[in-house]
C-alpha cells in the first residue's frame, strides 16, 4: 500500500527494518512471538505500537515547508451566541496583507479537528499568516480566512448542537454583513481530520453556496459500525451518518472544486480511497508518504490553501459568477496509485464591525 520496498531474504520472511522493530515492541502484547503475526497486527492497528513503528520506520517523516509570509493583515478574534450550538463559540476573523476590516473579500472557512477550536485549526500557522502566506515566492490571491468553534461533533447535526447549522445560518451571515464572502465573491471550505470531513459535507450539503472546497486527511469512514467504533460521537445514528456520509454523497461534488490531500499511512486511507472513486471528474486527489500528523498537515497546507485562492479570484473574475455556482470544467482526478500531484489547474466554467450590533464580545484584536 505504502510502495516502501521490504527486501527478504532466504525462505521469504525478511528481516526488514519494519519487521525487526515490531519484534522491539512485541513485550506489549505476550502472543507476539511469532514475528510475522506481530508485524502485521502491530502495522495494523490491532496491538499497541502502530504509531511508535510508523515514526521508527520513518513512515511518518515527511519534509517541512519552507514557509514565507508578506506581512500580515489584521485580525481579531469575537464570541457571539449560537441559537444552532446551544452556547456561546469563538471565531477568529483574518484579514490579507494589505486590506483591513470592511473590505470585501472572498472568504475562506477553516474548520478545525477533532478537539480543537477555532484558535488551533491551523497547524504552526496563524489565520492572519495563513492569508499572508507566499507559494512558490508569490502571494496569494486576496482572500479573508475565519475560524469557528464547532465542537467535538463531527460538523454534522447532533441533538442540541448543530454545528453545521452554525456555519451556515450564523457565521456565514455574519461574515457576508462584513463584506466577506458576500456575492459576487465566493466561499470556500477548508480544514483537517475531522475539518477537512466538515469542509468536504458542507460543500456536498450547500453547492449553491460553497465554491471550493481543500480537505487535508479527512476523517472519512466507510460505515456507520466503523465510525461508532473509533469514535461514538461523531454521529448521532446511523441514519445521521448516512444522511451526512460523504463518499455517498461525493457526486453533490460536480459543480465545487475540491482538492483532497492524504497519507498511506493514515488511518482513514482507505475511506479517502472510496472517496476518490466517486468524485466528479476535476477534483484533484494527492496521495503521499506520511500519516496523519502534524506534520503531514503542515505540509499540505501552503497547496491547499493556494488551490482555493486560485479558484476563487478565477470565479471573482467572471462576469456574472455571483449567486449560484457556475459550472466546471473537467480537470484531472488522481486515483489511489503511488504519488499523485496536480497536474494542472482546475478550471472553472462558465463597515468596520457589526460586533456591537450582533452582542458580540471582542475577545483579542491585533496583527
Amino acid at each position: 500500500m505504502t510502495g516502501r520496498h521490504h527486501a527478504r531474504g532466504p525462505g521469504g520472511a525478511g528481516w526488514t527494518r519494519r519487521r525487526v522493530l515490531t519484534l522491539g515492541l512485541a513485550p506489549a502484547a505476550a502472543f507476539v512471538a511469532a514475528g510475522v503475526t506481530g508485524l502485521e497486527l502491530v502495522s495494523r492497528g490491532i496491538l499497541p505500537g502502530k504509531a511508535m513503528l510508523d515514526t521508527l520506520d520513518g513512515a511518518c517523516s515527511v519534509p517541512g515547508p519552507a514557509l514565507e509570509f508578506s506581512p500580515p493583515g489584521p485580525s481579531s478574534s469575537r464570541t457571539f451566541y449560537s441559537a444552532a450550538r446551544g452556547r456561546t463559540v469563538g471565531y477568529t476573523i483574518a484579514y490579507p496583507p494589505g486590506r483591513r476590516a470592511g473590505d470585501e473579500l472572498p472568504l475562506v472557512i477553516m474548520l478545525h479537528g477533532y478537539g480543537g477550536n477555532h484558535a488551533d485549526a491551523l497547524v504552526g500557522m496563524s489565520p492572519a499568516q495563513a492569508v499572508a502566506l507566499q507559494v512558490g515566492g508569490r502571494p496569494l490571491a486576496p482572500m479573508a480566512l475565519v475560524t469557528v468553534d464547532g465542537g467535538n461533533g463531527y460538523w454534522n447535526p447532533h441533538p442540541g448542537d448543530d454545528p453545521m447549522a452554525m456555519v451556515i445560518g450564523e457565521l456565514i451571515p455574519l461574515c457576508q454583513r462584513l463584506g466577506l464572502g458576500r456575492p459576487p465573491r465566493r466561499i470556500a471550505m477548508m480544514g483537517i481530520s475531522m475539518g477537512g470531513y466538515g469542509a468536504l459535507l458542507l460543500a456536498e450539503k450547500y453547492p449553491h453556496l460553497i465554491a471550493a472546497a481543500g480537505a487535508i486527511s479527512p476523517a472519512i469512514w466507510t460505515s456507520y459500525a466503523q465510525a461508532q467504533g473509533a469514535n461514538a460521537g461523531a454521529y448521532a445514528s446511523a441514519a445521521a451518518f448516512a444522511a451526512n456520509d460523504a463518499v455517498t454523497h461525493a457526486p453533490a461534488l460536480a459543480h465545487v472544486a475540491v482538492r483532497v490531500a492524504s497519507s498511506y499511512d493514515d488511518p482513514f486511507y482507505p475511506g479517502v480511497q472510496a472517496l476518490a472513486r466517486v468524485l466528479p471528474a476535476g477534483a484533484v486527489v494527492d496521495l503521499a508518504k506520511g500519516c496523519h500528523t502534524g506534520a503531514f498537515f503542515a505540509e499540505q497546507q501552503p497547496p491547499s490553501l493556494a488551490f482555493l485562492a486560485r479558484h476563487l479570484a478565477s470565479l471573482n473574475r467572471r462576469p456574472g459568477s455571483g449567486g449560484a455556482s457556475a459550472p466546471c470544467g473537467r480537470g484531472q482526478v488522481a486515483h489511489p496509485e503511488p504519488r499523485h500531484r496536480e497536474q494542472r489547474p482546475f478550471v472553472p466554467r462558465p463597515v468596520q464591525s457589526v460586533a456591537a450590533a450582533l452582542g458580540e464580545r471582542d475577545t483579542r484584536s491585533g496583527h
